[in-house]
């Protein structure tokens, strides 16, 4: 702790360096790197505007301060800037929904591979659609494409609404609030989830950041971990047009357990796409 004598850094370089050292304490990767993000959000600039600041005034002084304590409580940057983004989109984010990762791109890489022809008229729905990003991303890159979002909470479709018109997707897609697609019709062409998939009892381990302040129902896949794939192998067949494919997050080591489900629900499985880190991500499956 600090003498009580000793005064409060004035320059940015100054505050730069001690929140560095604390985020360092506190076990936060990437600590300058932080530690600057913070610092331009509370001066309402960029990364870029930063380089260009050598005072903070006192009001974004305070600003940092209380970022600051935000995030040594192990709070997501995400959610103390508002915003994540996602594939080609910028998107806010709020507790009530996981927070975008770039592991799940690796579902937009699938479907784009799998379905080439970006001016198809694809119905798409998005089970558990949290900010929206999924069934966004694909309307982004598929211009003729339409789509359904559901999602259990009310705050979590609100959410996805609002950044379908923060992306000037709107007019192509509807956010509903339901549990799995109840009311929802269909055929669709695609049918993309990222549902709970972390076995109960491993909660515990994950990260502080994910365990204090992320949404335990879209992280709790029950005893097993997959008890959101079962209810969705009893939905997708009917979901699904012929031929309309499903494509599905995997957690680790569900690259075995999840295909063997669908394939008793009579579906087809194309492909399971490892993501960056090697691990099966992307499971595929066709009717």
């Amino acid at each position: 702790m600090k003498d009580a004598m000793t005064p409060a850094p004035t320059n940015l370089r100054q505050m730069l360096h001690e929140a560095t050292q604390q985020l360092r304490a506190a076990n936060i990767e990437a600590p300058l790197r932080e530690a600057r993000l913070l610092a331009a959000h509370a001066a309402r600039t960029d990364l870029a505007g930063l380089l260009r600041i050598d005072t903070l005034s006192e009001a974004a002084q305070a600003r940092f301060a209380h970022v600051l304590a935000r995030r040594l409580r192990y709070e997501p940057m995400a959610y103390i800037t508002g915003q994540a983004g996602f594939w080609s989109l910028d998107l806010a984010v709020s507790p009530a929904t996981l927070i975008p990762r770039a592991d799940t791109e690796t579902l937009v890489e699938a479907v784009l591979d799998h379905l080439p022809d970006r001016n198809a008229p694809l119905r798409v729905l998005d089970i558990g659609t949290g900010t929206g990003c999924l069934l966004l991303a694909i309307l982004a890159e598929y211009p003729h494409a339409h789509g359904i979002g559901t999602d259990l909470n009310p705050q979590a479709a609100a959410l996805a609404s609002f950044n379908a018109t923060r992306n000037g997707l709107a007019t192509r897609s509807n956010m509903l609030c339901c549990n799995w697609a109840d009311g929802v019709e269909g055929p669709f062409d695609l049918v993309l989830s990222n549902p709970p998939y972390i076995p109960h009892g491993d909660l515990a381990t994950l990260m502080p950041d994910v365990v204090a302040h992320e949404p335990a129902r879209a992280l709790d896949g029950g005893p097993d971990g997959l008890v959101a794939y079962r209810a969705l192998a009893q939905i997708l067949p009917d979901l699904l047009a012929p031929g309309g494919l499903g494509v599905l997050e995997l957690g680790i080591g569900q690259d075995q357990s999840v295909p063997a489900l669908m394939r008793a629900a009579g579906l087809d499985v194309l492909e399971i796409r490892p993501d960056l880190g090697g691990i099966g991500r992307a499971l595929v499956v066709k009717k």
